[in-house]
């Protein structure tokens, strides 16, 4: 599937800002199974210090100064990606999880895709005994890996419920799972703790949705804003397996890749500083729309000067 991506992100804030510092991460990047064939990403107002880098995940980071005093900050990205659809594994057919947990503690690889990155608390996702208690249900001995997971993921999806009042960008996993409500970020970081909690490698997703479905198939939850999803690790041989919980899908062609982190610290589509006071107000609206026939390769736009 090729897709043409079109998001904007806007800032009001309630009082003009002098100076502020971004770190944004809304460009995707080529991965297994992806590969950008065009991108063009720009800020407003112009920033007078622009630095491309990539973090240890490998994820594009852009980070930007802006000395102009503004009351609006808006991020565009403007992408054409293909996506290949990924092996479909037989849920049966992988290690039982207790091979994988002990797999995943003797690895000595320290690469960005290691398994060795994704099994201890991180700073979004720590270890909650009732997550793992719950999580732990769906693990009992002898269990494929794969099987597991899913059936967690099937269990997020039925248990909880989708209500983006519920929560916000702050909201603890265990809260968001002890009133069985949230968003996209959510049900990735419960999902996460629970995994982790039994010494089941997880890491966090962000990227986009398909906003336009197949005829006869319903708009998926989260497909007008950055999404959020879970990576499992399930043994050497299989690798790393997407799990979207606020779906119940097996991560396919629906699904493009922003980043991938430890939980939604690593991966925040925008972060940074700024000098000004009053409410801030955000909008996103998200467009990923396939393209009917495959295109010709296109040249990028060249990225501003520093």
């Amino acid at each position: 599937m090729f897709y043409d991506i079109h998001q904007t992100t806007t800032y009001s804030y309630a009082f003009p800002v002098p100076v502020a510092r971004h770190v944004v991460r809304m460009v995707p990047v080529d991965r297994l199974g992806q590969r950008v064939v065009a991108s063009h990403f720009t800020v407003e107002p112009e920033p007078v210090e622009w630095t491309d880098t990539r973090d240890f995940f490998g994820n594009h980071v852009v980070h930007i100064r802006i000395e102009t005093p503004h009351t609006d900050f808006k991020v565009h990205t403007r992408a054409r990606v293909e996506v290949t659809p990924a092996t479909c594994w037989d849920e049966d057919a992988s290690p039982e999880w207790e091979d994988v947990r002990s797999a995943s503690g003797a690895v000595l690889d320290v690469s960005p895709a290691s398994p060795a990155h994704f099994i201890f608390p991180s700073l979004l996702v720590p270890l909650s005994p009732p997550i793992t208690d719950w999580a732990a249900e769906s693990f009992p001995a002898g269990r494929p890996m794969l099987a597991g997971a899913v059936e967690l993921m099937n269990r997020l999806y039925d248990e909880f419920t989708y209500d983006s009042r519920a929560t916000d960008v702050s909201t603890p996993a265990l809260e968001a799972f002890t009133i069985r409500r949230g968003v996209c970020q959510d049900f990735a970081h419960i999902m996460i703790a629970g995994l982790r909690g039994l010494g089941l490698p997880a890491a966090y997703v962000s990227g986009f949705l398909r906003t336009e479905p197949p005829p006869g198939k319903e708009r998926l939850q989260g497909a007008d804003a950055t999404h959020a999803w879970v990576a499992v690790w399930c043994g050497a041989a299989i690798g790393w397996v997407g799990l979207d919980p606020t779906n119940a899908l097996r991560v396919s062609t629906d699904h493009v890749v922003l980043a991938v982190g430890r939980d939604y610290a690593d991966v925040a589509p925008i972060g940074g500083v700024l000098l000004g006071s009053g409410r801030q107000r955000l909008s996103v609206a998200v467009d990923v729309i396939p393209v009917p026939d495959k295109p010709a390769v296109a040249t990028p736009p060249a990225a501003p000067e520093a």
